[in-house]
Protein backbone atom coordinates (compact mmCIF):
# COMPACT_ATOMS: atom_id res chain seq x y z
CA UNK A 1 0.00 0.00 0.00
CA UNK A 2 2.82 2.38 0.93
CA UNK A 3 4.57 1.64 -2.38
CA UNK A 4 1.41 2.48 -4.35
CA UNK A 5 1.06 5.80 -2.52
CA UNK A 6 4.72 6.62 -3.24
CA UNK A 7 4.26 5.81 -6.95
CA UNK A 8 1.13 7.96 -7.18
CA UNK A 9 3.00 10.81 -5.48
CA UNK A 10 5.94 10.52 -7.92
CA UNK A 11 3.57 10.56 -10.91
CA UNK A 12 1.80 13.59 -9.47
CA UNK A 13 5.07 15.46 -8.93
CA UNK A 14 6.33 14.67 -12.45
CA UNK A 15 3.17 16.33 -13.81
CA UNK A 16 2.88 19.14 -11.28
CA UNK A 17 6.44 20.48 -10.91
CA UNK A 18 6.81 21.70 -14.55
CA UNK A 19 3.41 23.39 -14.38
CA UNK A 20 4.27 25.10 -11.11
CA UNK A 21 7.63 26.27 -12.49
CA UNK A 22 5.92 27.76 -15.54
CA UNK A 23 3.33 29.54 -13.39
CA UNK A 24 5.80 31.10 -10.97
CA UNK A 25 8.26 32.08 -13.75
CA UNK A 26 5.61 34.22 -15.43
CA UNK A 27 5.20 36.46 -12.39
CA UNK A 28 6.46 39.97 -13.31
CA UNK A 29 7.15 38.85 -16.89
CA UNK A 30 8.67 41.46 -19.20
CA UNK A 31 9.45 43.99 -16.46
CA UNK A 32 12.99 45.05 -17.41
CA UNK A 33 14.42 48.47 -16.64
CA UNK A 34 15.90 48.88 -20.12
CA UNK A 35 16.57 47.02 -23.36
CA UNK A 36 20.21 46.70 -22.26
CA UNK A 37 19.18 44.87 -19.06
CA UNK A 38 16.96 42.61 -21.12
CA UNK A 39 19.74 41.99 -23.65
CA UNK A 40 22.18 40.97 -20.90
CA UNK A 41 19.65 38.56 -19.38
CA UNK A 42 18.99 36.95 -22.75
CA UNK A 43 22.75 36.56 -23.30
CA UNK A 44 23.49 35.11 -19.86
CA UNK A 45 20.76 32.49 -20.14
CA UNK A 46 21.78 31.58 -23.70
CA UNK A 47 25.30 30.78 -22.48
CA UNK A 48 23.91 28.50 -19.78
CA UNK A 49 21.45 26.77 -22.09
CA UNK A 50 24.02 25.93 -24.77
CA UNK A 51 25.42 23.17 -22.55
CA UNK A 52 22.28 22.34 -20.61
CA UNK A 53 19.51 22.93 -23.10
CA UNK A 54 15.98 22.57 -21.69
CA UNK A 55 14.22 19.51 -23.07
CA UNK A 56 11.69 20.37 -25.78
CA UNK A 57 8.99 17.76 -25.63
CA UNK A 58 7.35 16.05 -28.59
CA UNK A 59 4.08 15.75 -26.69
CA UNK A 60 1.55 18.36 -25.62
CA UNK A 61 0.36 16.23 -22.72
CA UNK A 62 0.60 17.78 -19.27
CA UNK A 63 -0.99 14.88 -17.43
CA UNK A 64 0.48 11.40 -16.91
CA UNK A 65 3.58 12.39 -18.89
CA UNK A 66 5.35 9.41 -17.32
CA UNK A 67 3.55 7.34 -19.96
CA UNK A 68 5.07 9.41 -22.80
CA UNK A 69 8.50 9.11 -21.18
CA UNK A 70 8.23 5.32 -20.92
CA UNK A 71 6.97 5.03 -24.52
CA UNK A 72 9.79 7.23 -25.86
CA UNK A 73 7.32 9.91 -26.94
CA UNK A 74 8.72 12.65 -24.71
CA UNK A 75 11.85 13.95 -26.46
CA UNK A 76 14.28 13.27 -29.31
CA UNK A 77 17.78 14.45 -30.19
CA UNK A 78 16.87 15.97 -33.55
CA UNK A 79 14.68 18.59 -31.89
CA UNK A 80 17.42 19.40 -29.40
CA UNK A 81 19.91 19.94 -32.24
CA UNK A 82 18.00 22.87 -33.72
CA UNK A 83 17.64 24.37 -30.25
CA UNK A 84 21.41 24.24 -29.75
CA UNK A 85 22.05 25.49 -33.28
CA UNK A 86 20.07 28.67 -32.68
CA UNK A 87 21.81 29.32 -29.36
CA UNK A 88 25.20 28.84 -31.02
CA UNK A 89 24.27 31.18 -33.88
CA UNK A 90 23.22 33.78 -31.32
CA UNK A 91 26.52 33.50 -29.44
CA UNK A 92 28.48 33.73 -32.70
CA UNK A 93 26.67 36.98 -33.48
CA UNK A 94 27.41 38.26 -29.96
CA UNK A 95 31.10 37.40 -30.42
CA UNK A 96 31.26 39.29 -33.71
CA UNK A 97 29.94 42.34 -31.89
CA UNK A 98 31.87 42.12 -28.61
CA UNK A 99 34.97 39.99 -29.44
CA UNK A 100 34.44 38.48 -25.99
CA UNK A 101 37.06 35.87 -25.12
CA UNK A 102 34.59 34.28 -22.71
CA UNK A 103 32.12 33.73 -25.54
CA UNK A 104 34.90 32.37 -27.76
CA UNK A 105 35.86 29.81 -25.10
CA UNK A 106 32.20 28.75 -24.75
CA UNK A 107 31.87 28.27 -28.52
CA UNK A 108 35.14 26.33 -28.75
CA UNK A 109 34.15 24.08 -25.84
CA UNK A 110 30.82 23.34 -27.48
CA UNK A 111 32.51 22.58 -30.81
CA UNK A 112 34.97 20.20 -29.15
CA UNK A 113 32.04 18.37 -27.57
CA UNK A 114 30.60 17.68 -31.03
CA UNK A 115 33.63 17.18 -33.32
CA UNK A 116 36.84 15.23 -32.59
CA UNK A 117 40.46 16.19 -33.27
CA UNK A 118 40.31 14.65 -36.76
CA UNK A 119 37.32 16.74 -37.80
CA UNK A 120 34.75 13.95 -37.54
CA UNK A 121 31.47 13.96 -35.64
CA UNK A 122 31.67 12.28 -32.24
CA UNK A 123 28.05 11.27 -32.77
CA UNK A 124 27.07 11.42 -36.43
CA UNK A 125 23.71 13.21 -37.00
CA UNK A 126 21.17 11.14 -38.90
CA UNK A 127 18.23 13.55 -39.23
CA UNK A 128 17.82 16.55 -41.56
CA UNK A 129 16.87 18.66 -38.50
CA UNK A 130 20.53 18.45 -37.42
CA UNK A 131 21.90 20.14 -40.55
CA UNK A 132 21.17 23.58 -39.08
CA UNK A 133 23.60 22.66 -36.29
CA UNK A 134 26.20 22.07 -38.99
CA UNK A 135 25.38 25.53 -40.34
CA UNK A 136 26.04 27.04 -36.92
CA UNK A 137 29.37 25.20 -36.64
CA UNK A 138 30.54 26.15 -40.14
CA UNK A 139 29.68 29.78 -39.29
CA UNK A 140 32.26 29.98 -36.48
CA UNK A 141 34.54 32.77 -37.80
CA UNK A 142 37.89 31.35 -36.66
CA UNK A 143 37.20 27.68 -37.45
CA UNK A 144 39.84 25.67 -39.31
CA UNK A 145 37.64 24.63 -42.22
CA UNK A 146 40.12 22.30 -43.91
CA UNK A 147 40.72 20.33 -40.71
CA UNK A 148 37.03 19.95 -39.96
CA UNK A 149 35.83 19.34 -43.50
CA UNK A 150 34.95 15.65 -42.84
CA UNK A 151 32.16 16.70 -40.43
CA UNK A 152 30.65 19.04 -43.01
CA UNK A 153 31.09 16.52 -45.82
CA UNK A 154 29.09 14.03 -43.73
CA UNK A 155 26.18 16.47 -43.45
CA UNK A 156 26.29 17.16 -47.17
CA UNK A 157 26.07 13.42 -47.83
CA UNK A 158 23.14 13.18 -45.39
CA UNK A 159 21.34 15.82 -47.43
CA UNK A 160 22.10 14.07 -50.73
CA UNK A 161 20.81 10.76 -49.33
CA UNK A 162 17.36 12.38 -49.15
CA UNK A 163 17.32 13.77 -52.69
CA UNK A 164 14.22 12.83 -54.65
CA UNK A 165 13.58 12.31 -58.35
CA UNK A 166 12.65 15.98 -58.66
CA UNK A 167 16.12 16.98 -57.46
CA UNK A 168 14.94 18.45 -54.15
CA UNK A 169 15.44 17.19 -50.60
CA UNK A 170 12.87 15.29 -48.53
CA UNK A 171 12.52 15.86 -44.80
CA UNK A 172 12.37 12.18 -43.83
CA UNK A 173 12.93 8.87 -45.61
CA UNK A 174 9.37 7.82 -44.78
CA UNK A 175 7.81 10.95 -46.33
CA UNK A 176 9.63 11.27 -49.64
CA UNK A 177 6.57 12.59 -51.48
CA UNK A 178 6.46 15.81 -49.42
CA UNK A 179 8.66 18.90 -49.31
CA UNK A 180 8.35 20.74 -46.01
CA UNK A 181 8.93 24.43 -45.38
CA UNK A 182 11.00 23.38 -42.33
CA UNK A 183 13.58 21.80 -44.63
CA UNK A 184 14.33 25.16 -46.25
CA UNK A 185 15.46 26.49 -42.87
CA UNK A 186 17.29 23.31 -41.93
CA UNK A 187 19.43 22.87 -45.06
CA UNK A 188 19.60 25.93 -47.32
CA UNK A 189 21.89 28.14 -45.19
CA UNK A 190 24.26 25.21 -44.69
CA UNK A 191 24.30 24.30 -48.38
CA UNK A 192 25.23 27.82 -49.44
CA UNK A 193 27.89 28.25 -46.72
CA UNK A 194 29.31 24.82 -47.54
CA UNK A 195 29.23 25.54 -51.26
CA UNK A 196 30.93 28.92 -50.93
CA UNK A 197 33.60 27.82 -48.44
CA UNK A 198 34.47 24.55 -50.19
CA UNK A 199 33.90 25.74 -53.77
CA UNK A 200 30.99 23.37 -54.39
CA UNK A 201 28.61 24.97 -56.87
CA UNK A 202 26.29 21.95 -56.82
CA UNK A 203 25.57 22.54 -53.13
CA UNK A 204 24.67 26.17 -53.81
CA UNK A 205 22.44 25.23 -56.73
CA UNK A 206 20.67 22.64 -54.59
CA UNK A 207 19.80 25.30 -52.00
CA UNK A 208 18.46 27.62 -54.67
CA UNK A 209 16.43 24.79 -56.24
CA UNK A 210 14.92 23.85 -52.85
CA UNK A 211 13.65 27.42 -52.44
CA UNK A 212 12.50 28.05 -56.00
CA UNK A 213 10.61 24.74 -56.27
CA UNK A 214 8.86 25.46 -52.98
CA UNK A 215 7.94 28.89 -54.33
CA UNK A 216 6.31 27.28 -57.37
CA UNK A 217 4.06 24.86 -55.55
CA UNK A 218 3.60 25.91 -51.92
CA UNK A 219 2.91 29.66 -51.91
CA UNK A 220 -0.64 30.98 -51.78
CA UNK A 221 -1.25 32.50 -55.21
CA UNK A 222 0.50 35.89 -55.34
CA UNK A 223 0.51 36.51 -51.57
CA UNK A 224 3.86 34.80 -50.87
CA UNK A 225 2.31 33.09 -47.81
CA UNK A 226 3.93 29.64 -47.49
CA UNK A 227 2.09 26.40 -46.86
CA UNK A 228 3.45 23.74 -44.50
CA UNK A 229 4.35 21.37 -47.35
CA UNK A 230 3.54 20.24 -50.89
CA UNK A 231 3.30 16.88 -52.64
CA UNK A 232 5.91 16.48 -55.40
CA UNK A 233 3.68 14.10 -57.37
CA UNK A 234 0.48 16.15 -57.43
CA UNK A 235 2.28 19.53 -57.12
CA UNK A 236 -0.43 20.52 -54.64
CA UNK A 237 0.11 22.27 -51.29
CA UNK A 238 -0.74 20.23 -48.20
CA UNK A 239 -1.45 21.58 -44.71
CA UNK A 240 -1.93 25.08 -43.36
CA UNK A 241 -1.05 28.28 -45.16
CA UNK A 242 0.33 30.92 -42.81
CA UNK A 243 1.70 28.73 -40.01
CA UNK A 244 3.82 31.20 -38.04
CA UNK A 245 6.93 29.13 -37.48
CA UNK A 246 6.63 27.91 -41.05
CA UNK A 247 7.19 31.53 -42.02
CA UNK A 248 10.16 31.46 -39.66
CA UNK A 249 11.70 28.39 -41.30
CA UNK A 250 11.27 29.90 -44.74
CA UNK A 251 12.68 33.22 -43.51
CA UNK A 252 15.83 31.62 -42.06
CA UNK A 253 16.50 29.54 -45.15
CA UNK A 254 15.95 32.43 -47.53
CA UNK A 255 17.75 35.25 -45.71
CA UNK A 256 20.79 33.26 -44.59
CA UNK A 257 21.21 31.69 -48.03
CA UNK A 258 20.90 35.12 -49.67
CA UNK A 259 23.39 36.66 -47.23
CA UNK A 260 25.98 33.92 -47.82
CA UNK A 261 25.87 34.18 -51.63
CA UNK A 262 28.57 36.33 -53.22
CA UNK A 263 27.18 39.42 -54.99
CA UNK A 264 28.52 38.05 -58.27
CA UNK A 265 26.46 34.85 -58.09
CA UNK A 266 23.67 34.53 -60.65
CA UNK A 267 21.09 33.54 -58.00
CA UNK A 268 21.76 36.55 -55.75
CA UNK A 269 19.29 38.87 -57.47
CA UNK A 270 16.65 36.15 -57.74
CA UNK A 271 16.79 35.45 -53.99
CA UNK A 272 16.84 39.18 -53.22
CA UNK A 273 13.56 39.58 -55.08
CA UNK A 274 12.15 36.78 -52.90
CA UNK A 275 13.44 38.55 -49.78
CA UNK A 276 11.57 41.71 -50.74
CA UNK A 277 8.33 39.84 -51.52
CA UNK A 278 8.48 37.84 -48.30
CA UNK A 279 9.30 40.87 -46.15
CA UNK A 280 6.33 42.80 -47.50
CA UNK A 281 4.03 39.87 -46.78
CA UNK A 282 5.40 39.29 -43.26
CA UNK A 283 5.10 42.95 -42.25
CA UNK A 284 1.50 42.98 -43.47
CA UNK A 285 0.59 40.43 -40.78
CA UNK A 286 2.56 41.95 -37.91
CA UNK A 287 0.17 43.04 -35.14
CA UNK A 288 0.15 46.32 -33.20
CA UNK A 289 2.00 44.74 -30.28
CA UNK A 290 4.86 43.77 -32.64
CA UNK A 291 4.10 40.05 -32.66
CA UNK A 292 2.58 37.51 -35.03
CA UNK A 293 -0.11 34.91 -34.34
CA UNK A 294 0.87 31.25 -34.64
CA UNK A 295 -1.57 31.19 -37.57
CA UNK A 296 -0.87 34.61 -39.05
CA UNK A 297 -4.23 34.94 -40.81
CA UNK A 298 -6.26 34.19 -37.67
CA UNK A 299 -6.26 37.02 -35.12
CA UNK A 300 -7.93 34.84 -32.50
CA UNK A 301 -4.99 32.43 -32.41
CA UNK A 302 -2.21 32.60 -29.81
CA UNK A 303 0.81 34.86 -30.41
CA UNK A 304 3.97 32.86 -31.09
CA UNK A 305 7.37 34.18 -29.98
CA UNK A 306 9.32 31.83 -32.27
CA UNK A 307 7.64 33.51 -35.24
CA UNK A 308 8.53 36.97 -33.92
CA UNK A 309 12.15 35.98 -33.21
CA UNK A 310 12.85 34.47 -36.63
CA UNK A 311 11.07 37.25 -38.52
CA UNK A 312 12.92 39.89 -36.48
CA UNK A 313 16.19 38.31 -37.65
CA UNK A 314 14.91 38.22 -41.22
CA UNK A 315 13.86 41.89 -41.14
CA UNK A 316 17.14 42.98 -39.55
CA UNK A 317 18.96 41.56 -42.58
CA UNK A 318 16.36 42.58 -45.17
CA UNK A 319 16.79 46.16 -43.95
CA UNK A 320 20.16 46.25 -45.74
CA UNK A 321 18.19 46.48 -49.01
CA UNK A 322 17.91 50.23 -49.52
CA UNK A 323 14.50 50.27 -51.21
CA UNK A 324 12.62 49.63 -47.96
CA UNK A 325 15.26 49.77 -45.25
CA UNK A 326 13.39 52.00 -42.78
CA UNK A 327 10.18 49.96 -43.01
CA UNK A 328 12.06 46.78 -42.12
CA UNK A 329 13.96 48.42 -39.27
CA UNK A 330 10.76 49.71 -37.67
CA UNK A 331 9.09 46.29 -37.95
CA UNK A 332 12.18 44.63 -36.45
CA UNK A 333 12.24 47.03 -33.49
CA UNK A 334 8.53 46.48 -32.88
CA UNK A 335 9.12 42.71 -32.88
CA UNK A 336 11.93 43.10 -30.33
CA UNK A 337 9.69 45.21 -28.10
CA UNK A 338 7.08 42.44 -28.18
CA UNK A 339 9.72 39.84 -27.36
CA UNK A 340 11.01 41.87 -24.42
CA UNK A 341 7.49 42.00 -22.97
CA UNK A 342 7.19 38.20 -23.04
CA UNK A 343 10.57 37.49 -21.44
CA UNK A 344 10.62 35.89 -18.00
CA UNK A 345 12.61 37.32 -15.09
CA UNK A 346 15.53 34.96 -15.77
CA UNK A 347 15.83 36.04 -19.43
CA UNK A 348 13.86 33.18 -21.02
CA UNK A 349 11.57 34.26 -23.86
CA UNK A 350 8.16 32.72 -23.27
CA UNK A 351 5.13 31.72 -25.37
CA UNK A 352 6.79 29.90 -28.25
CA UNK A 353 4.77 27.20 -29.99
CA UNK A 354 5.88 23.64 -29.27
CA UNK A 355 7.01 21.05 -31.79
CA UNK A 356 4.71 20.20 -34.71
CA UNK A 357 3.41 16.62 -34.70
CA UNK A 358 2.76 16.24 -38.42
CA UNK A 359 1.13 17.87 -41.44
CA UNK A 360 -1.72 19.98 -40.06
CA UNK A 361 -1.09 18.80 -36.49
CA UNK A 362 0.35 21.81 -34.71
CA UNK A 363 1.19 22.09 -31.03
CA UNK A 364 -1.03 24.16 -28.78
CA UNK A 365 1.62 24.32 -26.09
CA UNK A 366 3.30 27.73 -25.78
CA UNK A 367 6.34 27.86 -23.53
CA UNK A 368 10.10 28.47 -23.62
CA UNK A 369 12.05 27.39 -26.70
CA UNK A 370 15.86 27.77 -26.88
CA UNK A 371 15.48 28.14 -30.65
CA UNK A 372 13.60 31.39 -30.02
CA UNK A 373 16.20 32.46 -27.47
CA UNK A 374 18.99 32.04 -30.02
CA UNK A 375 17.31 34.06 -32.73
CA UNK A 376 16.47 36.87 -30.34
CA UNK A 377 20.13 36.96 -29.32
CA UNK A 378 21.19 36.89 -32.96
CA UNK A 379 18.99 39.89 -33.75
CA UNK A 380 19.99 41.88 -30.66
CA UNK A 381 23.67 41.67 -31.62
CA UNK A 382 23.20 42.03 -35.39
Amino acid sequence: MTLIIVLILIIFLIDWIPQFNTWQSRIKIGQFQSQEDWKNKVLDLSKKWLFKTPTITITDNSRLIIIDILKGNYKKNAIQHWQEAALLLGLIEEYKSSKSETTKVIINTYFDNKVDANGNWKQLPTEIDSVILGYALISIPWLDLAKNKPAFDALYQLILSLKGEDGTIAYKKHSKKFRYVDTIGFICPFLVEYGVKFNNEEAINLAVLQITEFNKYALLNETFIPCHTYNIETKLPVGLFGWGRGLGWYAIGLIDAWKALPDSHLAKKQLEDNVIQFAKMAMQFQQKNGGWHWLITNKSSQFDSSTAATLAWFLANASTIESFSNECKIAKENALRYLQKVTRRNGAIDFSQGDTKGIGIHSQRFDILPFTQGFVLRTLYK
